[in-house]
């Protein structure tokens, strides 16, 4: 369960991260919207170190799954743009392969 939530933390940190950025370049904000940019990003690097895994390129891959559906419930709930079908289709196969990234047998 820690590492889901510390996934969770990360995905939210990225996008946030991201989402800044965006609004600064993309939406026309600021460049006082960089400074949040950097602190989030920078706190998403630190969680993704917290993971309890082995193999950095393991617990990245793993992430991506997560990263996939937090970012259509941030298109859902920050953006009011629901996402279709396709979408939850797509992020829950994203999730699925996650799991078995993440807890699949590992073999000698």
């Amino acid at each position: 369960m820690a590492t889901f939530a510390i996934y969770v933390g990360a995905a939210l940190t990225e996008i946030a991260g991201c989402f800044a950025f965006w609004a600064w370049l993309r939406l026309d904000r600021s460049p006082l919207w960089l400074a949040p940019s950097i602190a989030s990003l920078m706190l998403f690097a630190y969680l993704l170190t917290r993971i309890d895994s082995e193999f950095a390129g393991r617990a990245y891959a793993a992430y991506g799954g997560i990263y996939i559906a937090a970012s259509l419930l941030w298109l859902w709930i920050v953006e009011a743009q629901r996402p279709d079908r396709w979408d939850v289709m797509g992020a829950a196969v994203c999730v699925l392969g996650a799991a078995i990234i993440l807890w699949g047998p590992r073999g000698a």
